[in-house]
């Protein structure tokens, strides 16, 4: 049974990789528009979307109070994203970066 599991895991982490790299291949934000359109359901769209609405405004140091009426994203949510911009493995400050500085 143990070994089994095991397989699971490593194909698992070897699909993860893979679709890392099939967004990476993405070029545009209409590629990416389709792309997750297609892999997510409208509500974990929808989830994504909310948290990384949040995340300039935690990174501009608003109060979650101030995040949540501008966003409408509940301030559970908010918390949960600053917590991991804060103790996270870095991807949220990356993106930022990345998204909002001239290239």
């Amino acid at each position: 049974m143990k070994e089994n599991r095991e397989n699971k895991s490593s194909e698992s982490e070897k699909t993860k990789f893979a679709l890392y790299q099939a967004i990476m291949t993405l070029k545009s934000s209409e590629d990416c528009q389709k792309f997750f359109s297609d892999l997510c359901t409208p509500s974990e769209l929808e989830a994504l979307v909310d948290r990384w609405a949040v995340v300039p405004h935690l990174a501009g140091g608003l109060p979650y109070r101030k995040i949540h009426e501008m966003t409408g994203v509940s301030v559970t949510t908010i918390g949960r994203v600053a917590r991991v911009l804060t103790d996270g493995s870095g991807g949220y400050k990356t993106a930022l970066q990345r998204s909002y500085s001239p290239q």
